[in-house]
């Protein structure tokens, strides 16, 4: 899901939930928690090519100090540890933080720490590099920028990951036939189909606008992963659209995709994923 002033925004599908949502976005960024398990066995991973361009563009030097913010169950973590990073992660809900250190157990210099990232205590010591993806867009978009800048020392890089559910040129028809489904059950999408990865909107202007960071690149990944019924609903549990939703609809819109995909040559559908990796510089330090 991507934080929008006007509602939540639900990158599986776009659908805009309303302002009544925003007051409860306490509340839900916290329910991820409750489907730990069951989040770190379905989510995607990003690409290691996207880590690869990350390490290549920053030039930190051997052992550079990285914060990740919101690491979940450390599908990027493992990614930032593997390349030598001294990292540190903020995870909000224990449950996420415990099994991010069982996947992180193997690297000495990691530490994860079960805390509001909102309300953590900075330390007086910078960072090299500030990494957010998926926690991103759950923080308050009037501190979050300015917050990040205080983390980094000056020319320390931030790294921003957006994206989700991708619809390029051909894209699975499941996904357009599954919309009367949503339509029947009153959860119709504010618009279909949604934009294609080249057109999806960026945090580019966002991040230039903030004054704090100079030297914005941005980079698209897309890549796809085939679903069976069970694999797909087990995804579509852990977001928040559909953890949210009211139960006996959830039980109809699932039982309605099982069908279909149950029913297709392969019991497979194919779902396409989008990272898009932003990078900047912090500005000097005034």
């Amino acid at each position: 899901m991507q934080l929008s002033p006007a509602g939540l925004v639900d990158t599986v599908g776009g659908r805009t939930c309303g302002r009544n949502a925003v007051k409860s976005r306490e509340e839900l960024r916290q329910k991820f928690d409750q489907v730990a398990v069951l989040y770190d066995r379905a989510r995607p991973h990003y690409p290691e090519e996207l880590f690869d361009d990350l390490f290549a563009l920053a030039a930190l030097g051997p052992a550079p100090a990285v914060l990740e913010i919101g690491c979940g169950t450390g599908q990027a973590s493992v990614s930032l540890a593997r390349r030598g990073s001294r990292l540190v992660c903020i995870e909000l809900g224990p449950h996420l933080a415990e099994i991010a250190r069982s996947h992180l157990a193997e690297f000495r210099d990691v530490r994860v720490i079960t805390a509001d990232f909102e309300t953590w205590e900075l330390p007086e010591r910078p960072f090299d590099m500030v990494f957010a993806a998926k926690s991103w867009h759950w923080l308050d978009p009037g501190s979050r920028y300015g917050r990040v800048a205080r983390l980094l020392r000056a020319g320390g890089m931030f790294a921003l990951v957006t994206g989700g559910h991708a619809f390029p040129e051909g894209f699975d028809p499941f996904f357009t036939e599954i919309q009367g489904c949503y339509d029947a059950i009153g959860e119709s999408m504010a618009a279909w189909p949604p934009p294609r990865p080249e057109e999806a909107p960026t945090e580019r202007d966002a991040i230039e606008n903030s004054g704090w960071f100079v030297d914005v690149h941005v980079k698209r990944y897309v890549w796809a992963a085939d679903y069976t019924a069970s694999g797909y609903i087990d995804l579509l549990q852990t977001h928040s659209r559909h953890i949210a939703m009211d139960p006996a609809k959830r039980h109809i819109l699932f039982a309605e995709i099982r069908r279909r995909i149950e029913a297709r040559p392969g019991r497979l559908i194919r779902k396409h994923d989008q990272a898009i990796l932003h990078t900047a510089r912090r500005t000097a330090r005034e």
